[in-house]
């Protein structure tokens, strides 16, 4: 082979080495397009999950909260009227001290996972209705926005 001749195809080598050095543009938007999907993906199933244990723990609560009115049910013989200070006769007593053997045992009155009240509302002692608003904090809603309560039949 001839000195033009290998200085040649050393020369086309180099040119070619020097053109797959690096990505191209359309290789390297593929590569972040496809990351965006799976992230994307993946955050949607993150606060998904997320939005399911909220739900989960304000039916905790709410069977905690029943728990203590059925304790102060059977040593008051009635449930907390809203006049004598709803839920918060669970922590200090009947506010107009009607029911003096009752001992609370709670140390306060959660919030929900929402950081809202939970709703209760007693106006005879006999019945109730206890319920968290949700994530809209609005009564009413419907999917994720629904209303937690213990009358509900899927409780």
């Amino acid at each position: 082979m001839s000195k033009q001749l290998r200085n040649w195809a050393r020369f086309s080598g180099r040119k070619a080495a020097r053109r797959q050095l690096g990505f191209s543009l359309i290789e390297i938007m593929i590569v972040i397009t496809l990351i965006g999907m799976i992230m994307t993906f993946g955050v949607r199933k993150y606060m998904a999950s997320l939005e399911e244990g909220n739900r989960r723990g304000a039916k905790i609560m709410l069977r905690n909260i029943q728990t203590a009115l059925d304790d102060y049910l059977r040593v008051c013989h009635a449930y907390p009227t809203t006049a004598q200070g709803g839920l918060e006769a669970l922590v200090r007593g009947a506010g107009d001290g009607s029911c003096k053997e009752y001992s609370p045992n709670m140390k306060n009155v959660p919030k929900d996972p929402w950081s809202t009240d939970y709703f209760y509302l007693s106006d005879d002692g006999r019945k109730y209705v206890l319920k968290s608003y949700g994530p809209d904090k609005k009564e009413g809603g419907e999917g994720n926005d629904k209303d937690i309560s213990v009358d509900d039949p899927d409780f």
